[in-house]
């Protein structure tokens, strides 16, 4: 999954690393009062999708704005495209979406990233091409000449990211993506960030929803109260190594009573036989997909299958 990670004749580059990077924040008399990250150790590499998961208040945030340079660590060291999180000269490199979208209300889309695409001292030509194709990329196009107060959360969203994309960084740090955004704005959000994988960005998301990052993450990090408990990729976490699942189709009952009498023999034990399941959010797009397909039909006599 991971682009340029694990390859055999090649030094994965790094993109970010911390090294016991540790926030500490204080009150007015100097004391601490809250350790918000302690002693984070990690390595990002280029080209990959990296995951920092965690409940609320376990130090995701304050681990971007540390990377951002908009926080200064009490101890330790982040160093991100090669220069030190302090040196704002590398944020040219980055783009960031805020957990919170906060958007000029009454900017048109467009003027929205031309506005943005003035900070990077974008010459107006490319700043036109880049508008296009950014609104393009968001689905946001037909929206363009609409003032950010008439769009709905989720489009505000897709405008956040895509103004977070108009200097076309290396290393793209989301904070929330999904937040707010209903199942069908969410599926839209991680489609467009496993489309930012594709084109070669590293990306960094922080999120509490599980889904979201198991469905487009290649590693992840889980924080707790500012620690770090675990580190992985997410197939290698996520896999039950004591138990083998087997799927098949086609045969009768009598091919599952031989696979359950084979079973027994060798002493395994069957912790559960039927039909494999879906996710909620898959059946749900599913449903969208064609009730948008055959208008008017009703897609299925029930959830249930019998109508209740």
């Amino acid at each position: 999954m991971q682009t340029g990670v694990n390859t055999p004749h090649a030094v994965p580059e790094v993109v970010v690393e911390t090294r016991n990077l540790t926030k500490i924040y204080r009150d007015f008399w100097g004391r601490q009062k809250v350790r918000a990250l302690k002693a984070l150790d990690l390595t990002i590499y280029k080209g990959e999708i990296f995951g920092l998961l965690g409940p609320n208040g376990s130090g995701k945030t304050t681990t971007m704005k540390l990377l951002l340079g908009l926080l200064f660590p009490t101890e330790g060291q982040a160093i991100v495209l090669g220069k030190d999180a302090t040196d704002v000269s590398k944020n040219e490199r980055i783009g960031y979406l805020p957990e919170e979208t906060y958007l000029y209300r009454f900017l048109t889309g467009e003027e929205t990233l031309d506005f943005f695409g003035r900070l990077f001292n974008m010459p107006a030509a490319v700043r036109r091409q880049r508008t296009a194709e950014l609104l393009e990329l968001v689905g946001l196009t037909g929206a363009r000449r609409r003032q950010v107060r008439e769009y709905s959360k989720g489009m505000a969203r897709r405008l956040g990211l895509a103004q977070a994309l108009i200097n076309d960084p290396d290393l793209i740090l989301l904070d929330e993506p999904t937040t707010g955004l209903d199942p069908i704005g969410t599926r839209a959000m991680k489609d467009l960030i496993l489309r930012l994988k594709d084109q070669g960005k590293t990306i960094i998301m922080c999120s509490h929803l599980l889904a979201d990052v198991q469905d487009v993450c290649d590693r992840i990090g889980i924080l707790y109260q500012g620690e770090l408990k675990e580190l992985g990729r997410v197939d290698a976490l996520l896999k039950v190594r004591d138990v083998t699942e087997i799927r098949f189709s086609g045969g009768d009952g009598a091919l599952v009573d031989d696979v359950k009498q084979v079973i027994e023999r060798r002493n395994g034990k069957i912790h559960f036989i039927g039909n494999p399941t879906t996710t909620l959010e898959e059946l749900f797009l599913q449903i969208i997909r064609e009730s948008e397909a055959h208008p008017g039909r009703r897609v299925r006599g029930g959830i249930s299958g019998d109508g209740r």
